[in-house]
């Protein structure tokens, strides 16, 4: 890890793959890219814990998969929301929310 980056929290994957496609199906490295991007770099994922995400996303229903070809014209796979996503999203990011609060409370110097 370089001081740029920092190292995923337990958890903290599938909320950002969830959110990354809540704006529309992507293949793989359109996912990286996008939290990369977003997040300037601070965010790197590699590819071993994306893929084990997305299967394990599509395996608990909130993600579907279909073949297509990229702006490459390569063939890719592209993944998007399901319904059953859109709540884990929901319901994962409110969670996620309330614990970035409290850990900021915590942070804060007091007087």
């Amino acid at each position: 890890m370089n001081d740029n980056s920092l190292e995923l929290l337990q958890g903290t994957l599938d909320v950002l793959v969830l959110r990354t496609l809540a704006w529309g199906a992507m293949h793989g490295y359109a996912i990286t890219r996008w939290i990369r991007e977003r997040t300037e770099g601070t965010i790197a994922i590699e590819d071993a814990p994306l893929y084990k995400a997305l299967h394990r996303l599509e395996r608990l229903g909130f993600v579907e998969a279909d073949w297509g070809v990229s702006e490459n014209n390569r063939r890719a796979r592209y993944y998007r929301l399901t319904p059953a996503g859109r709540a884990a999203l929901s319901q994962k990011e409110s969670s996620w929310r309330r614990y970035a609060a409290a850990v900021f409370r915590v942070l804060e110097p007091t007087s």
